[in-house]
């Protein structure tokens, strides 16, 4: 006969051990100088039930408004938007504990840096107000050299207010790593960069470029989960442009929007992702619309239309889809708070949780593992 004991101590470890894989980290970047924040926020989050407690927290770290972390999840890297005063910080990262500390910090190369990515070799910066693509080393201790490589854009659109002169707005790797792709807000450009990440200074070198509708504002792209694909929102006019990719090549296939039939308010599209599974893609919207949209991506990478969700807040800047894509949370830069929805894997659509976390003017969220 088995022994019962034995039965229930192991159900009780198996349990153990699942209950643990569901926790995750979620890092939060915020704005600082608004509201009262200590800069860099880590909660445990249970992709299961959507429950959340608070883990650490940063000391004075100025505008830490995006983040990245490294792949061995040991380093997290940082703007800090500043005007001209703008650097990139590093912290060692210890995910148990979620404590973070500095470790050095660089000037940006650019005002206001607003989208970061890293690899094992690098870090890059899209500076917004400077129009520049900075290139940082990374040294054996997680530390960032001095910069490699400063990228200039060049130009202006025909929006007085928003385009008069170049404003990266976004870096993203392909797939494979071969190219950085980068938005630009003024000049209503991608441009795709060949990236050689153990050059000495010319890590970015220029491949091509794809010019969209003129006083657009391309912001956020994000690929397919197959590559074949890039999704692009404009920020000014609220449409999603849909390339082909190949090999740091750019083909536009189709367009579509992301403004709900008959809106006329003031709107300001912010952010793009697609859930884990590859099945869904949905899109941020500022201003008075205050939502997110919906698409099904189709196998031809063309989107359809699902429909439009509130996001129960003002200024969805960022949000993101929790590894399981079980839950999308959404960080509201101007009501302080970020809402978490549940979410249906099989149509998309987004529920209200009822849970939400109540931290001044977030604006990147991040998971990480536990």
């Amino acid at each position: 006969m088995k022994n019962p004991f034995a039965i229930v101590l192991l159900f009780f470890i198996f349990s153990n051990v699942q209950a643990q894989k569901n926790k995750l980290n979620l890092l939060i970047g915020t704005y600082t100088q608004s509201c009262d924040s200590k800069g860099i926020y880590v909660y445990e989050f249970d992709s299961t039930t959507g429950d959340f407690s608070f883990k650490n927290a940063t000391e004075n770290v100025i505008n830490p408004s995006y983040l990245s972390v490294s792949k061995d999840n040991n380093f997290v890297y940082s703007v800090n938007e500043f005007g001209a005063e703008s650097t990139v910080s590093s912290f060692s990262y210890n995910p148990a504990s979620g404590k973070l500390e500095l470790i050095n910090k660089q000037s940006s190369k650019g005002a206001d840096p607003c989208y970061i990515i890293n690899d094992d070799k690098n870090v890059i910066l899209a500076n917004y107000s400077g129009g520049t693509i900075s290139v940082f080393g990374k040294n054996n201790d997680g530390s960032l050299a001095e910069a490699k490589q400063v990228v200039s854009h060049y130009g202006k659109g025909i929006n007085a207010q928003r385009e008069e002169s170049a404003h990266a707005h976004m870096v993203h790797f392909s797939p494979d790593y071969k190219f950085v792709l980068a938005t630009d807000l003024g000049t209503d450009k991608v441009y795709s960069y060949a990236y050689n990440p153990n050059a000495e200074q010319t890590v970015l070198e220029l491949k091509d470029s794809v010019s969209v509708q003129s006083g657009s504002g391309p912001r956020h792209l994000t690929f397919s989960k197959d590559g074949k694909f890039v999704y692009l929102l404009r920020e000014l006019d609220g449409a999603l442009t849909i390339f082909s990719y190949a090999n740091g090549h750019l083909k536009k296939i189709d367009e579509t929007t992301i403004l709900a039939q008959n809106f006329k308010g003031e709107f300001s599209a912010a952010d793009i992702h697609i859930s884990p599974d590859g099945k869904f893609l949905y899109a941020s919207n500022r201003g008075e619309a205050n939502n997110i949209t919906i698409f099904k991506i189709l196998k031809s990478g063309k989107l359809l239309l699902k429909g439009q969700t509130s996001t129960l807040g003002k200024g969805p800047r960022n949000f993101a889809i929790d590894p399981t894509g079980n839950f999308l949370l959404v960080a509201h830069q101007y009501t302080n708070d970020i809402v978490i929805f549940k979410r249906n894997k099989t149509t998309g659509v987004l529920i209200d949780s009822g849970k939400k976390i109540a931290l001044c003017s977030p604006v990147c969220l991040v998971f990480t593992k536990n």
